[in-house]
Order: C-alpha cells, then sequence, then structure tokens
C-alpha cells in the first residue's frame, strides 16, 4: 500500500491509496455537509441535494448521467448522514479518467427549478416510506430527544412541512455555502496512477470556489428522557436507547467499538446471550457510533411487547454488570478476532477502503493503514475498557420506543 496526499490552491483535499495488486479503482468525494449543518428552514435540504445532484449539470443532462454510469460499468451512488454527504463510483482502472470527469461534474449541478419541483415529490414519498418504518421513527424520535437543543438532533430527510416549504432558491443558497472546495475531500483507493489523479483533479477541480465553512463541533450534554410512540398496528415493541460514548477524535474510540462487540453484537455478545438466544427478543443489539464532537452507545431491542419491560431489565443488568467489573480476556480475545476480521476483509475490496481513507481524513486529518488499524485492534487490554467505562459507561440516558405500548413501566 502507498499513500499519497495534496492540497488544490482552492482548498481541496486530496487522499489516495495505491493497492497495485487491486483489479479496480475507487473514488469518492466526501463533502463535510449533513442535516446537523441546516437551519430548521432549510431541514432535509442535504438529502434533498444529494438526489438533485444526479439530475444533470450544463454539460449532461440526467439521461447522460445514468448512461455513461453504466456504460463504464461503474457501482456508484451516494449517501447523506447528519455529517457528510458522500459521492462515489468504483469502475476498471481504464474508465477512471471518464468516470472521474462525470463525478467531478455532477458535483457542479444545474439545481434546475423544473427538476427540483419534480423530485420534491420523489423525497415526500421518501420521507411517507421511511415514516412506516418503526425502527425509523423511533431512531428519528431518539436521536431528536437525545440530541434535543444540539445540531445532531436535525433529521435527515426534514420533515413533510420543511421538504414541502423548502425553495429552489434556499437550496442553491445552501449548495454555494457548503459545498466549497475547501469543505470536499477528495479519495481515492485501488489501483491507479497517483500523477493522473493530480492532473484529473487539476483539470475538472481547480476552478472550484474556495472556502471552508465552519461547523459547530460541541460536545453534546443530552438531558435523556423517554419518548414513547403507540402504533397498535405493529406485532412488535421497538426499543432504541443512548448514553454518551467518545467522540470521533477520542482516543478511547477504539476500546469503544471492542466493547461494542462485546455487549450488543449481533452474534455471541452478552446481549445476544442473555436475550436472543433464549427467546426474549427477536434482535437485541448495541454499538457505538462516532460523530464529530460527540458520541453515543446505541442500543435496540425488538420484541414481543409484554416482553419489553424485563427485556430492558435484562439490558439494564449487563450494562451495570459491565461498568462495575468490566470485560473478561476471552471476551475482548474475540471481540478483536471479529474486529481485525471485519477490517481485512473489507480491506480487500478499494470500495471498502474508500469509507475508511475518506473518514479518517475528513475527521481526523489522518491517514491510517489497515496495519495501523490490526494494530491498535491487536495492543486494547481490559485496562483500556475499564479506562474508558469511567468516562463513558453504559447506560440507558435517553429512550425512544414505537410499538402497541402506551408507556415503558418501569423505565428512567
Amino acid at each position: 500500500m502507498e499513500f499519497y496526499s495534496a492540497v488544490l490552491d482552492n482548498g481541496l483535499q486530496i487522499v489516495a491509496e495505491r493497492s497495485p495488486s487491486a483489479h479496480s479503482v475507487a473514488v469518492g468525494f466526501f463533502v463535510r455537509t449533513g442535516a446537523r449543518d441546516e437551519t430548521a428552514a432549510v431541514s432535509g435540504v442535504s438529502h434533498f441535494l444529494e438526489h438533485m445532484v444526479f439530475k444533470g449539470t450544463e454539460r449532461f443532462t440526467a439521461e447522460d448521467v445514468n448512461r455513461i454510469f453504466d456504460e463504464v460499468g461503474a457501482k456508484y451512488n451516494a449517501s447523506t448522514s447528519e455529517e457528510v454527504t458522500l459521492f462515489y463510483a468504483a469502475v476498471l482502472p481504464e474508465y477512471l479518467p471518464r468516470t472521474f470527469d462525470l463525478l467531478a461534474e455532477i458535483l457542479r449541478p444545474s439545481l434546475r427549478t423544473d427538476d427540483f419541483d419534480m423530485e420534491k415529490k420523489v423525497i415526500l414519498e421518501e420521507i411517507g416510506m421511511y415514516e412506516d418504518q418503526p425502527t425509523f421513527t423511533a431512531y428519528e424520535k431518539l436521536m431528536q430527544t437525545h440530541f434535543a437543543g444540539h445540531p445532531l438532533g436535525q433529521c435527515i430527510l426534514g420533515t413533510v412541512e420543511s421538504i414541502t416549504d423548502l425553495s429552489a432558491d434556499q437550496m442553491r443558497s445552501y449548495f454555494n455555502q457548503r459545498y466549497q472546495a475547501g469543505n470536499i475531500t477528495l479519495a481515492v483507493a485501488g489501483n491507479f496512477d497517483w500523477s493522473e489523479i493530480l492532473a484529473l483533479a487539476e483539470e475538472h477541480c481547480a476552478a472550484w470556489p474556495a472556502g471552508s465553512p465552519p461547523r459547530v463541533v460541541e460536545e453534546a450534554q443530552p438531558q435523556g428522557g423517554i419518548e414513547v410512540i403507540t402504533n397498535s398496528s405493529s406485532l412488535q415493541q421497538h426499543v432504541m436507547q443512548m448514553t454518551p460514548a467518545p467522540p470521533s477524535s477520542h482516543p478511547d474510540r477504539f476500546a469503544a467499538e471492542l466493547l461494542g462487540v462485546v455487549v450488543g453484537d449481533d452474534g455471541g455478545s452478552r446481549m445476544y446471550w442473555d436475550l436472543v438466544d433464549p427467546g426474549y427478543a427477536e434482535m437485541a443489539e448495541m454499538s457505538y457510533n462516532d460523530y464529530d464532537g460527540s458520541g453515543v452507545y446505541l442500543t435496540y431491542c425488538g420484541c414481543a411487547p409484554d416482553e419489553t419491560a424485563e427485556n430492558l431489565e435484562r439490558i439494564q443488568k449487563i450494562f451495570a454488570d459491565v461498568n462495575e467489573r468490566g470485560i473478561s480476556e476471552e471476551e475482548l480475545l474475540q471481540a478483536k478476532n471479529k474486529v481485525s476480521s471485519r477490517i481485512v476483509l473489507r480491506s480487500e475490496r478499494p470500495m471498502g477502503r474508500l469509507g475508511s481513507l475518506g473518514s479518517n481524513w475528513l475527521y481526523r486529518g489522518e491517514y491510517r493503514s489497515v496495519e495501523d488499524d490490526l494494530k491498535i485492534v491487536e495492543t486494547m487490554t481490559t485496562g483500556d475498557i475499564s479506562r474508558l467505562l469511567e468516562t463513558y459507561p453504559l447506560g440507558q440516558t435517553t429512550t425512544a420506543a414505537v410499538g402497541p405500548l402506551e408507556s415503558l413501566n418501569g423505565v428512567g
């Protein structure tokens, strides 16, 4: 593996990891913008804008965009989170120039009003589709409650009201503010020539406007609470809970990831053996989610309504035991093996490395090789987990539930 980095005069950051043995190359533009960067007046605009990027430019129509991606056999897509909007494609190396041209081109979309009005209907349908999913509703309510008063509490999709009221001019203004070159990281992984990457970036991205808009990244101080949404048509009770965990730049983030595997992995974890294997819950998981300046342990339990209270007590007992006694050497070793396997398996494809490459640079301005990640996992000790728990203990600070129940007795 060979690592390269550069910065264009306009502030566009470029990072690349070359693997000569790879048979493909993956390219991604990581835009440091998402729901947390929006105001209430434009809630959902980041995700809406992700859709609009594929609606054409001065050079290409929407049909051209899809046709060219298909002609080169690209695996391409985009995604929007609370913090990042990503546009990516993976292709055979010989199609890199054409693919790069297209990706860079759509990052300067026309944002025509007619396209905006048509796509607004699609976005509203998407909101309606997700609102019919109990787990989505629970997650959105949990984020809003846990991060109340903090930018991370803003909804990625927006609301029917905010999207209905959003104008094309508001979107154009948001685009001009957030899609400045200094707010974008170009990441490349796989089989490529570095000099070609620099030449392509200069040719297609050097004229992008400079600038790097600010972002509020203070760590959230959640007040907690319980939100229950009664849905009599749901056969299960879906419960999600959050409590603070290390932010994305915190050195204990590696320990937090391992802890999440020990406590709440979908197989072989404490929650699995205590809730899922005996049949008390259909699903019971906990994971570590890190954000810019904040982090959370996210717990989910899906079960029969009459099992809910006892399952939440079981989870609470697991957390209390881990907080008091930590984890065993055997549990840590198993978690290390799981995480190491995931790192290696993901790294065997350029598309798998692209996410790590771009995220590490975007959040922490650092490059981490596969070997770096494996080494830090290997050096973790039960003492590191105990130190983590002193600062960020497991808990159930905030709860959101969707299902037949009208209340969660005994919670909180």
